[in-house]
């Protein structure tokens, strides 16, 4: 009996002519995208009526033209949608993702590999074990050092208090804080990532645990403070047991004392955790890496490459001095999951996740094809770019507060109070209702600022220009 092979397709996998037409309609759309973005607005302005609208044509009960899909989805995302990647988005710490993490992200998604273990994936584990090492040989935290990709530095920032709480309390893994002759609690400065206080209900803490350490006029953890802080809390019969510096804070970019934090942990025996989810890519650019100098005593880093090292949301790493406390944290077994061969390698066992999406590949594949040597000069335009538009600023009668540190400029028209009591939303709002840039406000020291961050690799000096005119335009109109 002659078996006669058909072309497989079915209602998911349509035949190879269609998917070609689609690829080269989504090639179109992206490529398109990529010409036009610096000439769309940055932030479109569009109603949730206007969304749900168009969305109410998808009832899902009937099958749909996928090219009209595709078109449709891809002219909205266009038109409705806050360009991230737009060289005029001076937002909070979402880049640009360069090209080669994109096509690496592609690759994922068809291959869809699954690394919960070693052997379901073995190329792709060790891809990501691969660039755990290279970036903790760039720290200097040990050769015994290891980590994990994450969704995140809220899910990194999560792994290093959970091993930093089983690293300190034996019995805390199997029997939880009520096997604890105390209340455990862990310091942060008032400049710190708010995840944290997620991280802390989430432990079972409570979020009282996070100590809130007071900061010094340069916006950065009070050392004095902290360590009368510490030695109260024990008199008080707390347990400290961590203490957090943010080598890049959200709010204005700035790197906390870290080797004066280092010294305070050594002394009073606290888990030294380094946030450092924006500051830490600078490890690869020699002119600014004496700014991370003490975090190589680090005993855990969190830090993104989907913020300074350019690849697609989402993409966050953390890294551990020694590689049996994620076997503490998390190591269990299963029956339904076959035991590895290669013992201390599979991530169900040093993380909290089962089923992982290979998150490595977007950075190993850009890493390896710009090397280091281009990563640097990627980081440093970004950090020029911000020192560049604070002078723009300065010479165009703003306050800039924070010394335009690490890519982040907090700022504020010349002429309001010291103290002020003006919120700077109508100046922000206005800049982003103009379409031509994109803005936001927050609070440094307790004072409402306005906050622009250099967070794209294409931004350029004619795009500070762009911002400062349309800044001028709205603060004199008022």
């Amino acid at each position: 009996m002659q078996i006669i092979s058909q072309p497989r397709t079915d209602a998911l996998m349509p035949t190879a002519d269609v998917r070609h037409d689609l690829f080269e309609q989504a090639i179109s759309i992206i490529e398109g995208f990529y010409s036009d973005v610096d000439s769309l607005p940055a932030s479109p302005q569009v109603s949730a009526d206007e969304i749900r609208q168009y969305l109410s044509q998808f009832t899902f009960e009937t099958s749909l033209d996928a090219k009209q899909v595709l078109d449709g989805v891809s002219r909205r995302l266009r038109d409705w949608n806050l360009h991230v990647p737009h060289p005029r988005y001076y937002g909070l710490f979402n880049p640009a993702p360069g090209f080669y993490s994109v096509l690496a992200d592609l690759l994922v998604a068809a291959f869809n590999p699954q690394l919960g273990a070693w052997h379901h994936n073995p190329f792709g584990v060790e891809i990501e074990r691969h660039v755990v090492r290279y970036f903790a040989q760039q720290f200097g935290i040990g050769t015994d050092a290891f980590g994990n990709f994450t969704s995140g530095g809220s899910e990194a920032n999560y792994t290093a208090t959970l091993v930093a709480l089983t690293r300190k309390f034996p019995t805390f893994a199997k029997s939880g804080v009520r096997s604890l002759d105390g209340q455990p609690v862990f310091y942060c400065s008032t400049e710190f990532h708010h995840s944290f206080e997620k991280i802390a209900h989430q432990c079972g803490l409570g979020r009282d645990a996070v100590r809130l350490v007071p900061v010094t006029d340069e916006f950065v953890m009070d050392i004095a403070q902290a360590a009368t802080m510490i030695e109260e809390d024990r008199r008080n019969g707390l347990l400290p047991f961590m203490i957090n510096a943010t080598a890049g804070t959200t709010n204005s970019g700035l790197l906390e004392p870290l080797e004066s934090i280092a010294h305070l942990a050594q002394e009073h025996n606290l888990h030294l955790h380094v946030d450092a989810a924006w500051g830490g890519p600078a490890i690869l650019s020699d002119k600014h890496k004496s700014k991370l100098a003490g975090i190589e005593h680090a005993d855990s880093i969190t830090f993104d490459p989907h913020k300074l090292l350019s690849v697609p949301m989402a993409a966050g790493i953390v890294l551990v001095r020694e590689h049996h406390w994620l076997h503490q944290a998390f190591a269990l077994k299963t029956d339904y999951v076959p035991e590895s061969q290669t013992a201390g390698l599979d991530n169900y066992q040093l993380s909290f996740q089962f089923s992982r999406r290979f998150i490595g590949l977007k950075l190993f594949i850009q890493l390896a094809v710009l090397g280091k040597q281009d990563y640097e000069k990627v980081i440093n335009h970004q950090f020029e770019m911000a020192h560049l538009l604070a002078k723009k600023l300065e010479a165009n009668d703003y306050r800039v507060l924070n010394g335009a540190s690490m890519g982040v400029v907090c700022f504020a028209p010349q002429e309001t109070h010291p103290e002020g009591q003006d919120d700077f939303q109508w100046l922000a709002d206005g800049v982003c209702q103009s379409g031509e840039a994109w803005i936001s406000t927050t609070k440094l020291g307790g004072h409402p600022v306005l906050r622009a961050c250099i967070t794209n690799h294409l931004t350029q000096e004619s795009d500070l220009d762009r911002l400062v005119d349309v800044l001028n335009r709205v603060r004199d109109a008022k």
